[in-house]
């Protein structure tokens, strides 16, 4: 799969993060954000097919080529937010889309809550809401997210024999993927270490969350959502549980459901046109 885009890197105020560049220049400002653990690939299928918008495809931190937050720093969800806000400085974008897909929906819907003067539309792919949590879990969840923080130093990211193996591995991962997904994903997250290959991730970033939003902060951020919003459901995705289904029938977005797994924009070409046939409009409109 060759797809054409200008790879750059952005010297934020904190951070340095690597993206790919789709689309004319001159058109519609969208900041794409992909999902836990993949990288700025996860576009590679789905952003040549949609028209008129220019696509920052970020590498959040901590993911692909972009640099790990600093020790000490965490990976809290709403931090993301932060990074987006700092790209969109840096292309003097006032007012920008967002295409998100699973964590990086999640945090799209959090940046359009928070700023919804700033978001011009939302294009969400299997995600809208972070995991949530009660108060009365806070203190166990909070005890074991320090105690994993005193142990991240002594574990090692596994290592694989060979290129194929880890692509075998990400196939299986969560949101299991098609094996040319997890190749594209794996070109970009792969690095060559002693005895094989092991993925550039932070491994801090499978850490449990310190603090969980509960439901009501969930909940308000969605509803203050003021653009337009369109949200892309996988038929065999994350999202099919009868309760979280009935739940994004309050959400004020346009729904569609689409056959296919989580990563449907990724795993083949079909799904990508699919996902784009609803998306070019949305932002066309």
């Amino acid at each position: 799969m060759s797809v054409p885009f200008e790879e750059i890197r952005l010297s934020l105020p904190h951070i340095e993060v690597a993206a790919h560049l789709y689309g004319p220049e001159r058109g519609q400002p969208v900041i794409a954000l992909h999902g836990w653990l993949d990288n700025a690939a996860t576009f590679s299928r789905l952003a040549p097919l949609l028209d008129g918008v220019r696509i920052v495809a970020l590498d959040l931190p901590g993911h692909g080529h972009s640099d790990h937050r600093p020790p000490g720093a965490a990976y809290n969800i709403w931090d993301y937010a932060h990074d987006v806000l700092q790209t969109a400085e840096q292309f003097g974008w006032k007012r920008f889309s967002l295409l998100g897909h699973s964590m990086g929906a999640i945090v799209s819907v959090l940046l359009a809550g928070a700023m919804p003067d700033r978001i011009e539309r939302l294009a969400l792919i299997d995600g809208a809401i972070p995991y949530t949590g009660e108060a009365d879990t806070a203190p166990q969840k909070l005890g074991e997210s320090l105690q994993a923080l005193l142990e991240v130093d002594d574990k090692r990211k596994p290592v694989y024999d060979s290129f194929e193996q880890a692509i075998a591995a990400r196939m299986k991962g969560v949101g299991a993927v098609s094996h040319e997904a997890a190749e594209s994903l794996a070109l970009r997250g792969l690095m060559p270490v002693p005895g094989g290959y092991t993925w550039r991730t932070d491994a801090r970033l499978m850490l449990p969350s310190p603090m969980r939003l509960t439901r009501a902060h969930a909940l308000a951020f969605v509803h203050r959502v003021a653009c337009p919003a369109s949200l892309v459901l996988a038929e065999q995705g994350l999202m099919t549980q009868p309760a979280m289904l009935e739940l994004i029938e309050t959400f004020p977005f346009a729904r569609n459901r689409l056959p296919g797994g989580h990563h449907l924009h990724l795993d083949d070409q079909p799904g990508a046109e699919a996902v784009a046939a609803i998306f070019n409009p949305f932002f066309a409109a």
